[in-house]
């Protein structure tokens, strides 16, 4: 094996950046990760900051494998010619001048997916909808009678993580912008007009921007398990389905939203107090006192900040890959708006608990790592994108970012590229 990589070395031409590499980062992966963005691939220097990059060996580094599974960049994967450009231009020690950064082109290149055009109509319109609130307010489902509330959850500082177990540690400072969060899990009623237009009031209202956005086959089962629907939280979607959910709430109500991250959802889920309040009960639905099923939400008292259920009733999904806290970040804000992106299918983060957790696993701090077991009794190959047969605990709530992103963020946000088990 090490004969082989060394005469491929030696067949290999050398890889001239400027030529060769720049413009395929430039064209292919800045207009979604440059200069300011959570994976920021504008310099060497972030490249090894991040890990995304092991000079010498492709196989050990994310960029390379990323885009060699194709769950990058958003349009598509790669040519195998500049695979091999970028696979040789690793193996050769990835030579990037250090002064070096840059940027995304102006122009769209040829080619770009449908989906891409559709979110930047999507922000278009957000864009012309935007207004100022800064009071909690009721949201109806244009086209019908379902509405939800949005919670305001202002700037700040806190220390994610806890001692209590090891994936909680260490215990590091993180800051986060401002955001809007839903009051409640999304019931069965909002989730139940994203899987059937009918009862969405679409077939008399068309909208191109709504119907452009992929949504669920139909389930072969009743997906709530005879646990109950009208007012009861939606369960048993993957982290997919949720972010398409999104994605389609954006398209109907003119406002963007998202799965919260992992230090968004623990900041809310604090409220700037500790890991869980006291008494649980009083909050929470878990084992103890569900009857070992879910509730209707909103039935408990809310947390400090006005969110009702953010511990127990149903585990909820992040926008976050489950992946070890970084060492050293001991310092107020030396993370902001941290967020691990997906590049495999599992394991993915919840938060919070369920009806099927005992006390001690509902606290604001608990993390949960996906599992393909999650899928088990799915008949169907290849396994649902859209359900999780066996997480019959598990759903979810959206976010507002008070800062709108841009629409190349927006992508990134609504489409993981990782729903597929068999990548």
């Amino acid at each position: 094996m090490v004969g082989f990589v060394v005469l491929h070395l030696a067949l290999a031409a050398n890889v001239d950046f400027h030529k060769d590499v720049a413009p395929i980062i430039e064209q292919q992966c800045l207009r979604c990760h440059s200069s300011g963005s959570h994976i920021d691939l504008s310099s060497r220097q972030r490249l090894v900051d991040q890990k995304l990059i092991a000079p010498g060996k492709p196989a050990e580094s994310p960029l390379y494998t990323s885009l060699e599974k194709g769950t990058m960049p958003p349009g598509g994967k790669l040519s195998a010619g500049e695979m091999a450009t970028i696979r040789d231009w690793i193996a050769q020690g990835a030579v990037w001048p250090a002064s070096e950064t840059l940027n995304a082109p102006k122009s769209q290149p040829p080619g770009q997916s449908a989906e891409l055009q559709n979110v930047e109509r999507l922000r278009e319109r957000i864009l012309a909808h935007q207004q100022e609130k800064t009071k909690a307010y009721p949201v109806t489902i244009p086209n019908t009678t379902v509405s939800y509330d949005m919670v305001p959850i202002a700037a700040g500082d806190f220390e994610m993580g806890s001692s209590k177990k090891p994936d909680e540690q260490p215990q590091h400072k993180v800051h986060v912008d401002a955001f809007w969060m839903q009051a409640h899990e999304v019931t069965w009623d909002e989730y139940r007009l994203f899987m059937f237009a009918n009862q969405a009031g679409e077939t008399g209202h068309k909208d191109e921007a709504v119907d452009a956005v992929s949504r669920p086959t139909r389930p072969y089962v009743e997906m709530s398990f005879g646990m109950g629907i009208n007012g009861f939280p939606a369960i048993s979607m993957t982290q997919h389905a949720a972010n398409k959910y999104a994605e389609w709430l954006s398209a109907k109500t003119g406002e963007f939203y998202r799965l919260p991250t992992e230090a968004e959802w623990e900041y809310a889920c604090r409220a700037g107090g500790s890991e869980a309040p006291e008494p649980l009960a009083d909050y929470a639905w878990f084992t103890a006192n569900s009857g070992a099923k879910y509730a209707k939400v909103a039935q408990k008292k809310p947390n400090a900040w006005g969110l009702y259920d953010i511990l127990g009733n149903v585990m909820e999904w992040t926008l976050d890959a489950y992946a070890p806290y970084k060492a050293g970040s001991d310092k107020v804000g030396s993370e902001t708006n941290p967020w691990v992106q997906s590049t495999k299918p599992y394991p993915q983060v919840a938060r919070g608990g369920s009806w099927n957790d005992p006390a001690e696993n509902v606290r604001c701090a608990a993390r949960v790592a996906s599992d393909a077991s999650w899928k088990q009794q799915d008949p169907q190959l290849p396994k649902s994108i859209w359900y999780l047969t066996d997480a019959q605990w598990l759903g979810f709530r959206l976010v507002r970012p008070a800062k709108i992103p841009s629409a190349a963020e927006m992508y990134k946000y609504w489409n993981n590229g990782v729903e597929h088990d068999e990548q």
